[in-house]
């Protein structure tokens, strides 16, 4: 289900971030893959995924940048700090260049080398050299030069054989050439020749296939792929050292060589003497993976491709702490769940037909307002490939887990207390794969009104599950409904007001079941059985108005009436119909929707596999929002899950490269106006967003008028919030002083009285 998506940029000044921000977006990203590291003398900055940070290590101020801020959601490959000039380059998996002013702030997106007409998979950047403001950017078709005084590149260099393309893996400058650790062996050219876009400039020092050349002091050192170290003796590379693994990274600083392999850093002083070697375990244990390491001053730095980014004494110190903004375990979050004070993430997967080989093995994530809480594999009482999570509406301290191979996981005060499997619960192995098996896939779950936890149980007769409030368990037969209910799997389960469940399946479309007489219905492909595009249903919900969406692997449709399940022998779900350039078609016309979800004003939020996100009109005639990787922070078009607070309006949007969120403010309608309340409040000079009256109930009347009683603004509620500009109905804003909110039901049965102040 994993896809790569590249969009097409334009070299400009990012001026996004800025428009955006009224928006109010916010990123949520894992900084632990540790794809590369650079240094000033105060500061070491840290490439993760496809995010940047940096820690002051005079202050250990961390400060993060992330596509909020303006990066790109692809994968980066590498990162370099110019001192001298006080930016920052970052080099992409695509190609893609972004620079960072550090005196201005300004980001700049540069695409020249994605313009390139290259093979795509020969335009990773692997390495920036900076040599008198000119930095040598290393790639896997040859060598580009890039001006960081004008931010504009110069020639490119094809230096393989005949002018062949070439894998550049690392350059530097000794002794007045340049050196490049290529696939294809070592090769060096005269850094003043004016012709060394000739390829006959470049000579072949060494033959084979090199990671690393690197300037120590009086030396320059090389790596080649099998791990080999040689010294360069004014000819030729001499090999002198073979490391038990190969090397990832290699780099001189403060006249040391700093060493990389998968589990160890060697530490040599400039007569290649070694003064360090540091192994996984000194750092935490054996399962961690380095990636590269570097120093500022007297201190060394590790980064890893799980955990982050270790720092420690450079001296023979033994104590490693951590260095790393909090965040989620891993950027590919699979499925989430919002409540009204915290946000719960799990990481495990399965391909588009329901395969969760191989297995994984993470944990799960909590955020809240105090931060991040990881929860760790090792609590979770050995549950692989969780796929969702749900937040008890009534109680919100106890969460629910699924695991598509361990069975249910639950969760009390943040801390995992059962796993509910197949001998302690209702809950089924698979019974196809013989019956020493144990394989008990649970995904979907949903509460209803009086609390009972309904979950699906794929591949088993028993299908649908439930766990009553009073921890009783109780099955129900899928077979009255399902052809072969031992293959099925399902997706998503959704409970209406009228407590008819509703479950999404893999083959079969939409089932239907009421409790009360155990009557099972089913929508699936065809006109005359249902009217769905496919019978793969991906995502179902219900919206304020009691209606079903239904979101398939080949379009949306909806099931208007849903109380009909009583008395309609065959349900039928419609598509919904808009006029676009004056011709009528259907929205999200074989989009592979992912999620749904509603908001407080009854739009829909609509996730997808290569689109982005949708937000349309509670009737789904007018698209609102439609944020992709080109418009938005989105870090990804691949939308994995998006859920809402229900207090907030936040809308959290996970994706298979990070979560962000986008400020929303449709809140669920409260049921009277106890809790109504203004924010922020007061209104300070500095402040350029909107003022929020919420805790609102459904269709109240608002207004706002001045200390002496000028109406300055007034609108009816569609949910629990809405919002005001602090101008006098959008004309020029209001002048500063006290402004009283007087708010009423729909019948004047109830009003409420709230003031604000507003400070010019």
């Amino acid at each position: 289900m994993k896809k790569v998506f590249f969009c097409s940029l334009f070299l400009l000044l990012i001026q996004f971030c800025g428009a955006q921000s009224k928006l109010s977006w916010q990123g949520y990203f894992s900084f632990n893959e540790i794809k590369d590291i650079s240094e000033s003398t105060t500061s070491v900055f840290a490439a993760s995924e496809n995010a940047l940070f940096s820690k002051n290590t005079a202050t250990n101020i961390l400060k993060t940048t992330t596509t909020v801020d303006g990066l790109s959601g692809q994968t980066i490959s590498a990162v370099y700090y110019s001192e001298s000039f006080k930016k920052t380059i970052i080099g992409y998996d695509n190609g893609l260049m972004i620079l960072i002013n550090d005196v201005d702030g300004s980001i700049l997106k540069i695409v020249d080398i994605i313009n390139k007409q290259l093979p795509a998979n020969t335009k990773k950047i692997n390495h920036f050299l900076e040599d008198n403001g000119v930095v040598y950017v290393s790639c896997d078709f040859g060598i580009v030069q890039f001006n960081l005084k004008t931010s504009q590149f110069g020639d490119t260099y094809f230096i393989g054989d005949n002018g062949a393309e070439i894998s550049v893996k690392q350059t530097t400058v000794f002794n007045g050439f340049i050196f490049a650790a290529t696939s294809s062996g070592i090769r060096k050219a005269d850094k003043t020749n004016p012709n060394l876009v000739d390829y006959n400039q470049w000579g072949v020092v060494n033959g084979g296939s090199w990671s690393s050349v690197e300037t120590l002091d009086t030396e320059l050192i090389a790596i080649n792929d099998s791990g080999y170290i040689h010294k360069f003796n004014s000819n030729i590379f001499v090999g002198f050292l073979q490391l038990p693994q190969a090397a990832l990274d290699t780099r001189a600083k403060n006249h040391n060589l700093f060493v990389t392999t998968a589990n160890m850093v060697y530490v040599y002083n400039n007569q290649m003497v070694l003064n360090r070697q540091i192994t996984n375990t000194q750092v935490l244990d054996n399962t961690l993976n380095f990636s590269c390491a570097s120093a500022v001053g007297n201190q060394i730095f590790i980064g890893t491709k799980e955990k982050g980014l270790f720092v420690s004494a450079l001296s023979n110190a033994t104590t490693f702490e951590n260095s790393t903004p909090s965040g989620p375990i891993r950027n590919n979050i699979f499925s989430i769940d919002a409540g009204s004070s915290t946000l719960w993430a799990v990481y495990g997967d399965y391909d588009v037909s329901y395969n969760p080989y191989p297995l994984d093995s993470y944990g799960i994530s909590r955020f809240n307002a105090s931060g991040w809480l990881n929860v760790p594999y090792s609590d979770v009482y050995d549950a692989k490939s969780i796929t969702r999570i749900s937040i008890n509406p009534n109680n919100e301290k106890y969460v629910y887990a699924s695991s598509f191979f361990s069975g249910l996981l639950k969760i009390e005060n943040d801390v995992p207390t059962l796993l509910y499997n197949e001998e302690n619960s209702g809950l089924e192995s698979i019974t196809t794969e013989g019956p020493n098996y144990i394989d008990v896939r649970i995904n979907a779950t949903a509460f209803d009104k009086a609390g009972s936890l309904w979950v699906t149980n794929s591949r088993v007769k028993n299908g649908l599950k439930v766990l009553k409030t009073n921890g009783q368990w109780s099955s129900y037969a899928m077979t009255s409904i399902l052809g072969d209910a031992e293959a099925e799997n399902y997706s998503s389960i959704a409970v209406d007001r009228n407590n008819v469940k509703w479950i999404g399946t893999y083959r079969n479309g939409v089932v239907g079941f009421n409790e009360n007489g155990n009557v099972f219905k089913k929508m699936t492909f065809g006109a005359d059985a249902g009217n769905l595009p496919i019978e793969d249903v991906r995502t179902l919900a219900i919206d304020t108005k009691n209606q079903l969406w239904i979101g398939t692997t080949k379009g949306l449709r909806v099931l208007a009436n849903v109380s009909s399940f009583q008395s309609e022998s065959q349900l039928k779900a419609n598509p919904i119909i808009i006029t676009e350039d004056d011709l009528a078609q259907e929205l999200l016309y074989e989009q592979f929707v992912t999620s749904i979800a509603v908001d407080g004003s009854n739009n829909k939020w609509i996730g997808t596999a290569d689109s982005g996100v949708f937000m349309v009109s509670p009737n789904g005639q007018e698209t609102k929002y439609h944020f992709t990787i080109n418009n938005s922070p989105l870090p990804s078009n691949y939308i994995n899950d998006v859920k809402i607070n229900p207090k907030t309006g936040e809308v959290f949007i996970a994706t298979n490269k990070g979560l962000v969120s986008f400020g929303g403010i449709a809140t669920e309608a409260n049921d009277d106006l106890s809790n109504v309340y203004v924010y922020p409040n007061p209104v300070r000079p500095t402040y350029t967003g909107t003022v929020k009256v919420a805790g609102l109930i459904d269709k109240a009347n608002v207004k706002i008028t001045d200390i002496e009683g000028n109406l300055v603004y007034e609108t009816t509620s569609s949910g629990g919030t809405i919002e005001w500009d602090t101008t006098a109905f959008g004309k020029y804003k209001v002048a500063s002083g006290v402004y009283m909110v007087f708010i009423s039901a729909e019948d004047g049965g109830e009003t409420k009285v709230k003031k604000v102040m507003i400070i010019r």
